[in-house]
């Protein structure tokens, strides 16, 4: 299973073996838009994009070239409680990515110049997402949910704010939080652990620094407490669809209601064709083109939701319909066939998830940086086998009391 490792700077080390030529590596860091305070909204992702424009040893230019040259790809996103740089490479050219990948996340020096030309590629970011709504609704339904904390506002900012940003900011952001003992090195491959931690420990990691304190900590400022009252929202967009979320406030990490969720939202809403909602909406109504339940947890707190996109006269049709089956779930438990069918399909898709080796290598990386997990698939399925009827129907009577509920609309 997996290695790990702690240096002598804090930095903690995960290695999961692969026979496969190719490696996943990278850094994670709990630095996502969360640490942001109110008046830095978007800083997190702007220096994402800013870590990539020069180091005191690289030019933007050497910086993609890097892995390039030898096939390889480097790449990065951030998210509400990390910021992730990573690389896929042979073998072979691990000791150059380890390289770069140092390089950039702890020498990058976000030259002015290269801000004025790169922050107009981030607002065409921002703005192209500004003309997704069956994106933008996700980061307008969590700003509603979340109202009050960083947890709610925009990953990418506004333009206006991120054309403020400056050498200094970007500087004073990195400092703070992109430290060795705020970060985790992950690896997926054929790699010799011991040597991949020496060639770590021989990495230049600028002056020492004490760890971050625990308000720094990716996701501590975020879960600051704030009243949640469900609401119904309607944001005129004049868009040929409306798109609509309804969904509420659900559960952190440690919650045991947590595994409960993720399986009942595979049920309701999850990938599979024959999710209640989708087949509800889509095969017996012809309503919706896309429909989608999603969770997701973070230390204390969390949010579940659906999804849809139908025809403005629609929407009503439609919610009564979502209602429909979200008070089935809490009013029927479900028979010993439906729940062993139920878990059958999701371990399934699991396993074939975990097939996906890049995605898998970010996910385990995830879990070890903000929660020390080594992930473990056989536990992650004792757990789903452990789930009854009666914990799932008594989750749906929680999650989908209707006063509990935020409904979101653009129309």
């Amino acid at each position: 299973m997996y290695n790990t490792a702690t240096l002598p700077n804090g930095l903690r080390v995960i290695h999961l073996p692969s026979s496969s030529p190719v490696v996943y590596c990278g850094y994670e860091i709990a630095a996502g838009s969360a640490c942001e305070d109110s008046a830095h909204e978007g800083l997190a992702h702007f220096c994402e994009h800013m870590t990539f424009k020069g180091t005191r040893r690289r030019t933007s230019i050497d910086v993609i070239d890097a892995l390039e040259s030898v096939g390889g790809d480097l790449n990065a996103y951030t998210t509400k409680t990390d910021t992730v740089y990573y690389a896929a490479i042979l073998k072979d050219s691990l000791p150059q990515a380890v390289d770069v990948l140092t390089d950039i996340v702890f020498h990058s020096t976000y030259p002015q110049k290269e801000i004025a030309k790169e922050v107009e590629v981030i607002c065409d970011e921002i703005e192209s997402y500004n003309d997704s709504p069956a994106e933008l609704v996700y980061d307008e339904f969590d700003n509603l949910v979340f109202k009050g904390t960083p947890l709610g506002h925009n990953i990418l900012g506004t333009a206006p704010r991120v054309r403020t940003y400056t050498t200094a900011d970007a500087a004073a952001f990195t400092e703070r939080l992109y430290r060795p003992a705020n970060s985790i090195f992950f690896a997926y491959g054929s790699v010799d652990f011991d040597g991949l931690c020496r060639m770590l420990a021989a990495m230049d990691f600028g002056p020492a620094v004490s760890p971050v304190d625990g308000s720094a900590s990716g996701e501590a400022p975020a879960e600051a407490p704030s009243p949640y009252i469900g609401q119904m929202v309607r944001i005129v967009k004049n868009t040929h669809q409306a798109h609509v979320m309804l969904g509420c406030r659900a559960y952190g990490v440690d919650d045991e209601r947590r595994m409960p969720l993720y399986l009942l939202n595979n049920i309701i809403g999850g990938p599979g064709m024959n999710a209640r909602l989708n087949l509800s909406l889509r095969e017996r109504h012809g309503l919706v083109y896309t429909v989608e339940s999603t969770m997701v947890s973070y230390a204390t707190t969390g949010t579940w939701s659906v999804y849809f996109g139908c025809d403005p006269h629609d929407v009503d049709e439609c919610l009564k319909l979502v209602r429909d089956e979200l008070d089935h779930a809490a009013q029927h438990t479900m028979t010993d066939g439906e729940l062993a069918a139920a878990k059958r399909q999701i371990k399934g898709q699991i396993g074939i998830a975990c097939d996906n080796r890049e995605n898998f290598a970010l996910d385990f990386g995830k879990a070890f940086l903000h929660y020390g997990w080594e992930k473990d698939v056989d536990k992650l399925y004792e757990k789903i086998d452990a789930i009854t009827a009666p914990q799932l129907r008594d989750v749906a009577c929680d999650i989908f009391d209707s006063s509990r509920l935020t409904t979101l609309i653009f129309e």
